[in-house]
């Protein structure tokens, strides 16, 4: 009787997905000024709920004029760096010059164009100053897509960073507040340091130690802060 066969159990296939990329978390923030820029970034990797490392530094020095800061595949930015670090040097050994910051805007928008079929998973802002000694804030998606700013965040606090910025250094929801006033240098360092202090209370995946970095006529300034730990 068909009944009384004995059914063998269907064994459930699996399917492998490969998944080349990892949101490493961590956040940054550029703020322009008159005749600087400041560039932030903290220095935790994460991978879901365990940290890798509590220091690993997402700004990096691409000359004494630019400072670029990267979020997202830990592994990407680094050599997203690398590869713009190299051409920085060609640029300069060719030209005897060190290349300007729009210059190197362009550049760094044109190499994540160029692997735009297997992107790096990097959320770039590069900071400097322009040809005429102001401030310059270019932020990126990564396929390329570039646009100049004054102040921007990127990474996992972003949606809490960048409000702040809004209202800070925008002057957004102020009244009788000028939406083109600039921020003096001071000033603009404290708003950095505060926002990730805040970002630090809600964000699991920003903390441990702060870069800051303010570039200006006299060349790039770095400073570490230490941040939450927990």
């Amino acid at each position: 009787m068909l009944s009384s066969i004995t059914q063998a159990p269907v064994e459930a296939h699996s399917h492998n997905r490969w998944e080349p990329y990892v949101d490493n978390g961590g956040t940054s923030l550029a703020i322009a000024g008159a005749d600087f820029v400041i560039i932030a970034a903290d220095t935790r990797q994460s991978d879901g709920y365990s940290i890798n490392t509590r220091y690993d530094p997402k700004a990096f020095e691409l000359s004494n004029k630019t400072v670029i800061a990267t979020t997202g595949y830990a592994a990407d930015a680094k050599r997203l760096v690398e590869v713009m670090e190299q051409k920085a040097q060609s640029y300069f050994h060719k030209h005897e010059r060190v290349m300007s910051t729009p210059a190197m805007a362009q550049l760094l928008s044109n190499t994540l164009y160029y692997k735009r079929f297997f992107p790096y998973y990097v959320f770039p802002i590069l900071a400097g100053l322009d040809s005429q000694g102001k401030g310059a804030v270019f932020t990126y998606d990564p396929v390329g897509n570039m646009e100049r700013t004054v102040y921007v965040a990127c990474g996992s606090a972003s949606a809490l960073v960048q409000p702040f910025l809004d209202n800070q250094v925008g002057f957004a929801n102020q009244r009788a507040a000028d939406p083109n006033r600039l921020l003096d240098r001071e000033t603009a360092r404290k708003i950095a340091i505060d926002a990730f202090t805040g970002a630090t209370e809600r964000d699991i995946y920003t903390g441990d130690w702060l870069e800051i970095f303010t570039i200006d006529q006299t060349g790039v300034h770095r400073e570490k802060r230490e941040l939450k730990r927990d």
